[in-house]
């Protein structure tokens, strides 16, 4: 992929990256059964502490003490979305960020609901692929491919600076091309690569990481989204130049999250404004 570098050096993904690394944040995952290990390692190798934390039971305590909240609705069920709305409705009174993935929404109207109310429940970023977001945007006849994007990112642009206007939301579309914005501004985020397409849950991933970057960096939730997809597209990268398929292509893309240092993210980095 290529793309100007024109990213101004306040969307360095290097010093949030160090805050997630110094900080280890505790990131509550609400995610589902396909993605549950997945995720937790990844997180885990970014050098974040993930819980996966779904039960009514107790959501709403263990919100309060993470420093972020993740809600995949990958597997519903109706107690599940229970929990999604109460841990949610916690982290909103609590200032807490969490993310929403409203993964396949279009699909069903069951699953497009749900997603339709977890957004207006305030989340600090939604983050989907193109179909998702334009679903979730309320654009006219569109539907993914099941939890597929059935559009690109480049397509979905205005939908996602309406959705986050209207929301208050970020809204971080991944997919050859990612990109996030705030209604206003965007940017667009030019790594990865198409391997990644062959693994299962690298798009929950990407929230997973998105819940990580907010929680050790609050402060600048546009630089924390914009940060996670980097670091994870170039990961990707690194991993796919070290895997025949995307069997090993998991296992090095850990390790290259393990081990991601200032010089990669510089050299690899592609970020630049969007219009």
């Amino acid at each position: 992929m290529t793309t100007v570098k024109v990213a101004p050096a306040s969307l360095d993904p290097w010093p949030a990256l160090e805050r997630v690394r110094s900080a280890a944040p505790l990131v509550q995952n609400i995610t589902n059964y396909v993605v549950m290990n997945s995720t937790a390692n990844a997180l885990l190798a970014v050098g974040a502490s993930p819980a996966m934390v779904h039960a009514v039971d107790e959501v709403e305590e263990f919100v309060a003490i993470s420093r972020a909240l993740v809600v995949n609705i990958g597997t519903l069920s109706p107690r599940w979305v229970e929990a999604m709305r109460l841990a949610a409705a916690r982290a909103a009174a609590a200032g807490i960020p969490w993310v929403l993935d409203p993964v396949g929404a279009g699909a069903t109207s069951y699953r497009t609901q749900t997603a339709a109310e977890l957004v207006g429940m305030r989340p600090a970023v939604i983050r989907g692929n193109a179909s998702e977001i334009m679903v979730v945007a309320g654009a006219v006849g569109v539907s993914g491919k099941g939890v597929d994007s059935a559009h690109s990112t480049r397509d979905a642009l205005a939908p996602a600076r309406a959705l986050a206007a209207r929301t208050g939301a970020l809204v971080a579309m991944t997919g050859v091309v990612d990109y996030v914005t705030d209604g206003t501004r965007a940017v667009s985020i030019a790594n990865g690569h198409p391997m990644m397409a062959r693994v299962t849950g690298l798009g929950c991933t990407a929230t997973a990481l998105v819940g990580a970057f907010l929680g050790a960096n609050h402060d600048d939730r546009f630089t924390a989204a914009v940060s996670a997809l980097a670091v994870l597209g170039i990961a990707g990268e690194i991993a796919a130049e070290q895997s025949p398929g995307p069997g090993s292509l998991q296992v090095h893309l850990l390790d290259a999250l393990y081990r991601m240092d200032r010089a990669t993210v510089t050299q690899r980095a592609h970020i630049a404004e969007a219009a």
